[in-house]
């Protein structure tokens, strides 16, 4: 066989995802997982019979249309005029997509050529890299430093060149938690249209805000027809294995991300549209719980790691707690902590440093999932407490 590598020089070094390799070691060891953020109890139990009841009705057990089933266009469209105010066709400005993770990956795939610059607030999700690598952009990260990980809107419009074509955001922001703010946001509106730049959101935490607003950047003045707004079901009503997901936005941008997204999966989850579009549809007082459970178990485990001696940074929204074992653990890095911690502890975490192109930025951060019992999180945080403050 050949000398030349097997895998596309623009994936080389990514390898597996530090998730999967945090999720083996939680199996193997048989530690708490707080490194993967899924859920460990299902969502709303009429919901999940919405599934059961598609499954047997007969319905999305075939194709469904590619689009999305015109039900969950329509619930996607009218979620978005009741949170937001913004008002979508559903048959040519809503697409539904396997999860988010596929929207984010169509639109860089429909919207970008080799060589096209792409600016995103690192720690990034790490598919954000993967995907603009298998378009053929080219990453240009602007770092979002500790303790407060707000973006320096100067460095931003320093960073922004003639080869520049996109703006990656993430708000609520995975993995550091931070919401965006409406001056922050309009000064990203601002330089999206003086460099007529396109921007990508995703915004699958939306429903998750502790501390400020959720504000899609697609409400701002002159962004309407530059933005394709990227959401998901999975982390809102914790059916993230059914990955629903689904992209908003001005028609002539969805059909793109839509000529993209027909060649990947086609179409995905039929029977759990339906049932998606039902939960869309549930009351306001399912996100006003959801939320305060979702803080409830912040604050407990914030407290749990604070006593740990782990340098918390609380998060606005998302439930994922970032912190530093500068000083907990001193000349460590937190890759070699996070594969030590399941055998010294049992409970698993993931490094921030892979979430950066400046792993130096990271190099101390420790990532920590809330999205699970509170018993769990207890538990957890008792045995973090006994391995590190005695």
């Amino acid at each position: 066989m050949s000398a030349r590598p097997l895998l596309n020089r623009r994936l080389a070094g990514m390898g597996t995802t530090i998730f999967a390799e945090m999720s083996a070691l939680a199996v193997a060891t048989g530690a708490i997982n707080l490194g993967q953020g899924f859920p460990d109890t299902d969502g709303p139990e009429s919901v999940r019979e919405a599934a059961v009841r598609a499954l047997r009705d007969g319905r999305g057990n075939q194709y469904p249309p590619g689009p999305g089933v015109p039900e969950l266009r329509t619930a996607i469209s009218e979620h978005q005029q009741r949170f937001h105010g913004l008002g979508f066709d559903p048959d040519t400005e809503v697409l539904v997509t396997a999860g988010a993770t596929e929207a984010i990956a169509a639109a860089m795939l429909a919207l970008l050529e080799p060589g096209d610059e792409v600016i995103a607030f690192e720690p990034f999700y790490d598919s954000y890299a993967a995907c603009i690598a298998m378009a053929g952009g080219v990453r240009v990260p602007l770092t979002l430093p500790a303790p407060a990980f707000r973006p320096d809107l100067d460095a931003l419009r320093a960073a922004v060149t003639p080869r520049t074509r996109l703006l990656l955001l993430n708000s609520p922001h995975n993995p550091t938690g931070t919401v965006l703010t409406r001056e922050e946001l309009t000064a990203i509106a601002a330089l999206a249209v003086e460099h007529d730049l396109l921007v990508v959101t995703d915004e699958v935490y939306e429903h998750l805000v502790f501390d400020g607003t959720h504000i899609p950047l697609i409400s701002l003045p002159g962004m309407r027809d530059r933005t394709v707004s990227i959401s998901s079901a999975g982390k809102t009503f914790s059916f993230t294995g059914w990955k629903v997901g689904w992209v908003t936005g001005a028609a002539p941008l969805v059909a793109a991300v839509r000529t993209a997204k027909q060649f990947l999966t086609y179409v995905a989850s039929g029977p759990f549209q339906y049932a998606v579009a039902e939960a869309l549809a549930l009351p306001d007082t399912y996100y006003a719980d959801f939320r305060d459970d979702l803080l409830a178990k912040r604050d407990l485990l914030a407290a749990g790691l604070t006593d740990a001696g782990f340098q918390v940074y609380v998060p606005q929204g998302t439930y994922f707690i970032t912190t530093d074992i500068a000083e907990l653990a001193p000349g460590l890095d937190a890759l070699t902590f996070c594969r030590a911690l399941p055998e010294r502890c049992g409970v698993v975490a993931v490094p921030n440093s892979v979430f950066y192109d400046h792993p130096t930025a990271g190099r101390t951060q420790v990532r920590f999932a809330f999205c699970k019992r509170e018993t769990v999180l207890t538990e957890a945080a008792s045995r973090l407490r006994k391995a590190f403050s005695g």
